[in-house]
């Protein structure tokens, strides 16, 4: 087995992030309900976790995470983000923290079962998230950015998964992706005897996935950030997001 090319990653484009957000601002856009669900799927976790740190329990929790990305929709407050305005992620969690600061729940409850479902929210997979965050004592906002941190890097994997899989080389990611963590690796020797490469060959292809790892993170930031000039300084707040 070759294990000296990295996969490629396929035929999908990137879009800017800021350019899904106007997207889904723009309610006349046959874009709108495709860019509105990929902005649910990539902020719906950080903001869930939020509100359960408020002391809601689970039902309250997703209640209050759909209606927050109803209230988007429904009043357009996605209109008023903007890059000139700071970070998206902020603007989210400002939103959020108004509703909850409202009451707008419980004047505007959507209860379970019935009202508007923006896009589905797995109850169990929130909560087993949830159960796994470690005890701290943290601010809710800088778990929130925490959590944001981890979501952009969850999305690498799952591309780097991807491309992998794409060639057949979905075993492989798996042996090597310890590589990236501080989880304990199995030895290359190991590796090497399982997919009939030498261990050199091992080095080498944690190097480039190493290196693609990488690419993709800067990839994913470029996503939420208006100029590329701002990749470096968003990269170092990532890793600030992370220790924290």
């Amino acid at each position: 087995m070759q294990l000296d090319s990295i996969p490629s990653e396929g035929a999908s484009f990137l879009t800017t992030h800021w350019s899904v957000v106007r997207s889904a601002a723009n309610p006349d856009s046959p874009q709108a309900a495709a860019a509105l669900d990929k902005l649910c799927r990539a902020y719906w976790y950080p903001l869930y976790a939020f509100v359960r740190r408020q002391g809601r329990d689970p039902d309250e929790a997703k209640d209050l995470t759909q209606e927050f990305f109803a209230r988007l929709l429904e009043r357009n407050d996605l209109a008023a983000a903007t890059p000139e305005r700071g970070r998206f992620r902020s603007f989210l969690l400002g939103v959020l923290k108004h509703l909850l600061a409202n009451d707008w729940r419980e004047r505007n409850a959507i209860k379970r079962g019935g009202g508007k479902i923006i896009f589905s929210l797995d109850d169990e997979d929130a909560e087993n998230r949830y159960r796994l965050e470690p005890v701290d004592h943290a601010t809710p906002e800088v778990l929130f950015e925490r959590r944001w941190a981890l979501t952009i890097l969850g999305r690498v994997i799952e591309r780097l998964h991807a491309e992998y899989a794409s060639d057949g080389k979905a075993a492989l990611f798996e042996d090597l992706k310890p590589f990236l963590s501080e989880k304990q690796p199995s030895p290359h020797a190991d590796i090497a005897a399982r997919h009939g490469v030498t261990a050199n060959a091992v080095s080498v292809a944690i190097y480039r996935l190493r290196q693609r790892y990488g690419e993709l993170v800067r990839e994913e930031i470029a996503q939420t950030v208006k100029d590329p000039r701002e990749v470096d300084d968003e990269l170092r707040y990532l890793i600030t997001a992370l220790a924290r």
